[in-house]
């Protein structure tokens, strides 16, 4: 059956939308405030308008054909335009009950969510977060999607569609346990140390560069400067040797209490857990390059008065993450 713009019924487009984001008939129904007898006729209209299933039922939700994850993106930026249009844009954190969704690593969360939920407290109380792991394989297609508002990390070269901004800057460090005693650290000495890194993927992953790459973008796998660690002990008589690789930070504390292993880490990490654990921080005998972590977001929300204001609240948790509040 042939489509005709000039027939096609709007309450369709909203039925599919919410349908995508679900990926449930009853759910959707809930969110457009419809029967599911009705999100259901609606979907076979649509069908048979498009002549395609969209959305196959699966024992896990109802999954979307390639069609429908073509038209997703365009369909959703389309019904927000038309709803910017008609309504005025303005945002009222503090009575406000907008949910967000964040995409972020245990590093990053460790460190900026104590000072953004204190900011949420004070000033938009009823606002609830949800934080999703910025490692997962299909961060760029969940942020095309809407189902992610941004996302915290570092990047490289993202495509067009997405926007990024600064948040901090920061550089590798080495933290042992309390108990353990390395006086001055040098090049000789961190050759003998059995370290401790953190890695999201290497090349069995895809991993290219410390970067793995999906949609286009390009995020960091490697949380550590591995190049500079090899060029600070390339004139060792010993490699630097990688004793553990672990794909998160939440288990490194536990690994250096009573042993001799040593981790690297990042900077403002390494101050959160001095916090909470038995842990030494030292300098490491080598320059390791700055690293940026940077908001992403996708281009469609932009302007949307409560991305900005969440932007800014990211921004001044930053700040406080600074001063050590």
């Amino acid at each position: 059956m042939s489509v005709s713009f000039k027939t096609l019924d709007l309450n369709l487009l909203k039925v599919f939308d919410a349908v995508m984001e679900e990926r449930s008939v009853l759910r959707a129904s809930q969110k457009v405030a419809l029967s599911q007898s009705a999100v259901s006729h609606s979907l076979a209209r649509l069908r048979e308008m498009l002549d395609d299933d969209l959305f196959v039922r699966t024992a896990t939700g109802m999954q979307p054909t390639a069609r429908a994850l073509t038209m997703a993106p365009q369909v959703r930026q389309a019904l927000r335009s038309l709803e910017a249009a008609v309504e005025l844009p303005t945002f009222a954190p503090a009575a406000s009950t907008k949910p967000f969704t964040l995409a972020a690593n245990d590093f990053t969360t460790m460190v900026l969510a104590p000072p953004l939920l204190k900011i949420l407290g004070r000033e938009a109380p009823a606002i609830d977060l949800t934080i999703k792991p910025v490692t997962r394989i299909d961060l760029a297609e969940q942020i095309d999607l809407g189902r992610i508002d941004v996302a915290i990390g570092v990047f490289s070269s993202p495509p067009s569609r997405f926007r990024t901004a600064l948040l901090f800057e920061y550089d590798d460090v080495l933290i042992v346990g309390k108990k353990r005693k390395l006086g001055r650290l040098d090049k000789a000495k961190l050759a003998t140390l059995p370290l401790v890194v953190v890695s999201f993927g290497g090349e069995q992953e895809g991993a290219i560069g410390g970067f793995i790459s999906e949609r286009g973008l390009a995020r960091r796998s490697e949380m550590y400067d591995r190049p500079a660690l090899e060029r600070a002990l390339s004139d060792s008589d010993r490699p630097p040797r990688i004793a553990v690789s672990l794909p998160h930070f939440l288990a490194v504390p536990a690994l250096l209490i009573d042993s001799e292993l040593a981790a690297i880490v990042p900077r403002p990490l390494a101050r959160a857990l001095e916090q909470a654990h038995a842990i030494t921080t030292y300098e490491l005998p080598y320059t390791t390059t700055p690293v940026e972590v940077r908001l992403l977001w996708h281009e469609r929300v932009e302007d949307e008065p409560s991305h900005e204001w969440l932007h800014e609240v990211l921004r001044r948790a930053t700040e406080e993450l600074r001063r050590g509040r």
